[in-house]
């Protein structure tokens, strides 16, 4: 049975509720690209489902940029497996803000992190957000764009971070960016 691909909009309670959850992984074997957010909103906890809150931005770029023929939907992000695509988050628990995490938080997430990508072996990781990529893997001078390392095998890249919060980047300079990654895997 298919999920639904309606937005179902959590109450304050239930977004309350949702401190500290965690929202599955999308990750399997030998991956395309392996996207890693900072960790989940409560939105997303609440809902179950990565990128959720209807001002992220996330699922429109990955559909402007070419990564999907249209655009979907948190509740139908188990379709990415299919086109070799997966999520994941440096800290799994859910917080009001990435900013509630500490660098020790952040860190710790890094090591968990490099283990799961060991196991996976994604040809690509792309982090979503500069600060937490510095903050994580102590590369206080990393630039949004490929860097000069791997995670694994896996080339790593830094992206903005979709989140509409992110007034830095509109969706046609995260387009560009989700767009270079794309070619280059």
């Amino acid at each position: 049975m298919k999920r639904s691909t309606q937005p179902w909009r959590p109450t304050r309670e239930q977004l309350d509720a949702a401190r500290s959850k965690t929202v599955p992984d999308i990750i399997a074997p030998d991956l395309r690209v392996l996207f890693v957010g900072i960790n989940p909103g409560l939105y997303s906890g609440a809902v179950g489902h990565h990128f959720a809150r209807p001002g992220n931005r996330f699922w429109k770029t990955l559909h402007a940029s070419g990564f999907t023929s249209r655009q979907l939907s948190p509740f139908e992000e188990r379709e990415l497996l299919e086109q070799g695509i997966g999520i994941t988050n440096v800290v799994a628990r859910t917080t009001a803000a990435a900013a509630e995490l500490s660098k020790d938080e952040l860190r710790a997430g890094a090591k968990t992190l490099e283990r799961k990508i060991g196991r996976n072996r994604p040809r690509a990781v792309a982090f979503l957000g500069v600060g937490a990529y510095r903050d994580a893997f102590e590369r206080p001078r990393a630039q949004i764009g490929p860097q000069d390392e791997q995670l694994a095998t896996a080339r790593v890249w830094v992206l903005p971070n979709p989140s509409g919060l992110n007034a830095n980047y509109q969706l046609p300079a995260l387009t560009r960016w989700f767009e270079a990654l794309r070619h280059d895997i």
